[in-house]
């Protein structure tokens, strides 16, 4: 269980797929202008990252290491095209506001990345935890840029509006440029925590060394 733990916090916190490892930045910065666009989208990569972890590590033995991305692509673009009709089905209105961005989760750099790094590497059960744990991690990076974006850009959350339509956003902040203003502050303040905590981290284990050694120079008087 603790082993768990460690592998799901190092996803969502010390490995972040958009905050650490600055993976998938151009759907990132696209689609995240409102909250429900966050949510489809990192449901989607969720999806597609458990479904080819699995079956990328059950076929992990089978694959030959000379075609191994190659192979790793067709299976995920498999899954991305299901995913892609399902949406298309029953969310019509999602599939309009997130356009190309479902297909293009085929060359998404998160996907390809743990496909190679991990699932070909580990068993079925790790990797789909990888997969979950990583999409997680996605998933509430976007969703904390684009409640940001939607709240200040056009005063709602979640396409509910909270100050009426006389409300006058920040424009800028739901373009490009201010996508990229605000996650640059997101991963900063991220990237401080982290120091920060590993400063701490370090300082507690250094006190704890020298109270050893004095606890040690003690006993042997």
């Amino acid at each position: 269980m603790k082993k768990i733990l460690n592998q799901f916090l190092d996803a969502v916190i010390g490995q972040n797929p958009i905050l650490i490892q600055l993976l998938g930045m151009c759907s990132v910065l696209a689609i995240s202008t409102t909250a429900m666009n966050a949510i489809g989208m990192g449901a989607a990569v969720t999806v597609v990252l458990i479904f080819s972890n699995v079956l990328i590590s059950m076929l992990r033995k089978l694959i030959p290491n000379e075609i191994r991305i190659a192979a790793f692509i067709v299976i995920i673009s498999g899954f991305v095209t299901a995913v892609q009709l399902i949406i298309k089905a029953y969310l019509p209105s999602l599939d309009k506001s997130l356009g190309v961005f479902i297909p293009l989760i085929v060359v998404n750099c998160i996907i390809l990345a743990r496909a190679e790094a991990f699932a070909s590497k580990n068993r079925v059960l790790p990797s789909a935890l990888d997969g979950l744990f990583m999409g997680v991690g996605y998933t509430a990076a976007l969703l904390i840029l684009s409640i940001v974006r939607e709240f200040v850009g056009y005063g709602s959350f979640f396409g509910m509006k909270l100050f009426g339509n006389k409300f006058v956003g920040v424009g800028m902040l739901v373009s490009p440029p201010g996508a990229f203003i605000l996650l640059g502050i997101l991963i900063a303040v991220v990237n401080f925590i982290i120091i920060k905590n590993k400063e701490k981290k370090k300082s507690k284990e250094k006190e704890a060394k020298l109270s050893a050694e004095k606890e040690k120079e003690v006993c042997e008087q």
